[in-house]
This record gives structure tokens, sequence and C-alpha cells, in this order.
């Protein structure tokens, strides 16, 4: 499977087409190569404006998007890196607020690609490179980049004193590289995710958590206090408590109400209030709570929890609410579960269209479903190394498409949601005319 996208701009698709040939070299961990790069294109890194780093294996880019949009009501030029793209890579790379254009990205990409002659860099470092030097070519006020993977060597944790660090929810993920076995590491599979992703710890640079159980937070404390960074963890240095209508916020800079996400589902309140934790505590940039307040309401966040709008796809089953989910943990399927219990209309029910990576266990998605499932159906995910029809329960039906599966449901008004895979949400959005702008 590639993590890739076609264009249909041919320069952009050129340099695209460099990029099918990178993979990450089997057996290579750390940062050398990246640096190697960055140094070669003058160390972008080092002329970023504030830069707000995020991490965590559910929520950082929801965490992300929160940040971004309390930043942007503060009235400031915010560049944002998040990932994956959904439809277009263009997406991973945000200016000031708006999507790198084409001929601006072809060039980025050949400029990195010429660079990295000899190093064998992978895909994600040059997107990286790329990243970095598009931002400290414009000027802006904030930026906010997202963890790839892990963080202890992910690409993008090569920045020095970033404004401030977050790490968002934890839970097993990427088992293959987190897990992988190395020396010196904790060996209890959740305290070594916790290790991984502390690794974006920074001497001199605040870093906020949410709350873990005992030994994943101790292993976060420990390494905060190795890498010289202040800690400030929920339930110790700051609370937020999720009430019906309101975020009741307190850190000791005083108490804030703050209103509840638009975005559905009970965890977006736990990732806005831990953006707000970044900006309290974090000296670079003032945010006021009222643009805090207006940034949870505006926030956006495709394919996670997104009701789909009257389009192309959606208009193949009529009289259907059509809800979109790229989750594919256990974590994420329970955040699913959550919701759709308390939102599954009058008789619990709906119908679940399922597409999941090879690598991936549907179970994670369904059981939290349980028994409110009116239907179960199974889609391929054209273009990736997917479960086909064995793959799934016996329960499970299967259907050639996204669109035979929609035809298919019977005329009962229940709603439906396509889960899975970011890679199956990217191809819903771009069927539905729904492509993240």
């Amino acid at each position: 499977m590639k993590d890739f996208a076609a264009s249909d701009d041919p320069a952009v698709q050129a340099q695209l087409d460099r990029l099918t040939a990178l993979s990450l070299p089997r057996g290579r961990l750390g940062l050398e190569v990246i640096r190697e790069l960055l140094t070669r294109l003058g160390d972008p890194q080092k002329r970023l404006p504030p830069v707000f780093h995020v991490a965590g294996t559910n929520g950082k880019g929801s965490t992300c998007a929160f940040l971004r949009a309390m930043l942007e009501a503060e009235g400031l030029r915010v560049h944002a890196a998040t990932k994956p793209h959904l439809v277009r890579y263009n997406e991973r790379i945000r200016i000031a607020g708006q999507l790198v254009a084409d001929a601006e990205l072809a060039a980025l990409l050949a400029e990195v690609l010429d660079a990295a002659e000899g190093l064998a860099p992978s895909f994600f470092e040059v997107t990286t490179a790329a990243t970095f030097l598009a931002f400290a070519r414009h000027p802006a006020d904030a930026c906010i980049i997202e963890v790839g993977l892990g963080g202890r060597f992910d690409a993008t944790n090569v920045m020095e004193c970033p404004a401030a660090c977050g790490i968002a929810s934890l839970g097993i993920d990427h088992e293959a590289f987190l897990l992988a076995p190395e020396e010196g590491v904790p060996q209890v599979p959740l305290v070594r995710i916790a290790f991984e992703k502390a690794g974006i710890a920074r001497p001199g640079s605040p870093l906020v958590t949410q709350t873990y159980p005992q030994a994943m937070a101790l292993e976060i404390e420990r390494r905060a206090a190795l890498a010289g960074a202040s800690l400030h963890q929920r339930g110790s240095n700051w609370w937020a408590e999720i009430g019906v209508d309101s975020i009741a916020y307190r850190d000791r800079h005083g108490a804030l109400t703050l209103p509840l996400p638009t975005l559905p589902g009970r965890h977006q309140a736990d990732n806005a209030a831990l953006a707000v934790a970044m900006l309290r505590h974090q000296d670079a940039l003032a945010v006021s709570p009222a643009a805090m307040a207006e940034g949870i309401g505006a926030a956006r966040w495709p394919a996670r929890l997104q009701l789909l709008e009257v389009g192309p796809l959606t208009a193949l089953a009529p009289g259907h609410e059509v809800w979109l989910d790229g989750g594919h943990n256990a974590d994420a399927g329970q955040a699913i579960g959550r919701h759709f219990a308390g939102l599954a209309g009058e008789s619990g029910r709906l119908h679940l269209i399922i597409g999941m990576l090879a690598n991936r266990d549907p179970q994670a998605i369904i059981a939290p479903l349980g028994e409110r499932l009116a239907s179960l159906t199974a889609v391929p995910i054209h273009g990736s190394d997917a479960h086909g029809p064995e793959g799934y329960s016996a329960r499970a039906g299967w259907a050639d498409s996204l669109a035979e599966a929609l035809q298919a449901l019977p005329d009962d008004r229940l709603p439906v949601l396509i889960a899975g895979s970011l890679y199956l949400a990217g191809q819903v959005l771009k069927a539905n005319g729904e492509a993240p702008d």
C-alpha cells in the first residue's frame, strides 16, 4: 500500500510519481536522514514562527484543528501540517489558512527530491522537508505540526524549541513500528507507546498531556524530565470537566467556561480542552478566552464522525443520514460506539458499511457497535491492500463498491456509518464532492 494521491496537475503528478518510488528503508530508524536533508535545504525548520507540535494515537489531528481555529479566531495567520491527506496531497501543507497551490507544491517537491539525491529518504521525510521549506518562506504568526507516526523518530521531531508540545489520547496502533523490539525501551506495550510519543519533549518547551493510566503517565513524566521540558498533565496541572452543554476548564491561570465543539463526539471536547491547555501553558502568543471559545465552535476536521452532505454518493441512500469516520483502531471504535449509542435513532440501530486495510482488525470498529447493527456490509478499498470478504465476520455481507452497498440498504431511514479506514474515507469524500479545501 502506498500513501500517495493522484493529481490533476501534470507538474504535481510528476513529483508524486517520484515520491512513489520512496519507502521507509527496513531497519532504518533515527533522524539522521531528515537532519541531513534539512541541512542541504538551509535548515528551514530553524526559521519557523512559534510551533505547536502534537502527538497521540487518536485525537492529534482534531487537536490541531482546534488549535488552528482558536489561533485564527484571534486574528493570527497560521500554517498547519496535518496528515494523512484524504483526497489531495496538498491537504498536508496549509499555508496561512490555504492549501498549498499546485504550482508551489510541484516546485517544493522537486527542490526537496533533488536535494535528497543519494540520501534514500522516505516519503515522510521528503514531505516534512517540503513542509518546513514552505512554512519558512511564507510569513505567519504560528505553525501547527502534527506528528505522523510515534514521536521519537518521526520526521517532524527536529524542531529545537516549540512554543508547546501536546500529547492526545494514547492506545495501541502501528505495532510493527512502535512496538518493534529494541534494547533499552519499555517492554510493556502501552508504556512503550507513551515512551515513543513523549519523545517529542524538548528542553524549555511545555509538554501538555491528557490523563493516562499510572504507568504511562510516569513514563511521560520521566521522558519530560530527561528532556528538560516542563510537564502539564490533565488532572494534576489542568482540569476539564465535560458537561451536558459546556466544558468547565481550569488551571493555575484561572477558570473558563467553554462551549462544546460542533464536531460530534464527547472525545472532541477532550481534544478541544487539550488545545486550550496548550495555549494556556505557552508564552509565545496571546490567545484570549473569547478566541478559544470561538475556535471550539468553528473547528472542522473531515472524516471524523462527519455527517455527509447531500451529494452524488449519499443520494444513493435516500432517507438515510450518512456518517463517515476514518477511525481504524480500538480506541477509535470505542469513540464511535459512544457517539452512536446516543444518535442511532429511536430504535438505537444503524447500518455499518466497513472497509479496512489488511493489517487492521475489523472487530475494532464492529464490536463497539454490537447489537445496534441493523446490517453490516464490507467493501473493498480500491488501490489499497485491504481485507476481502473472508476478513470479516460471518454476519457481514459483501458489496463490490460503496455505491452497491448504499443502494442495497432497506428503506428504514436508519442512519448509516461508513468507517474503517482513512483511505476509504478519502474515496467517500471525493465521490460525494466534499474534498477538503
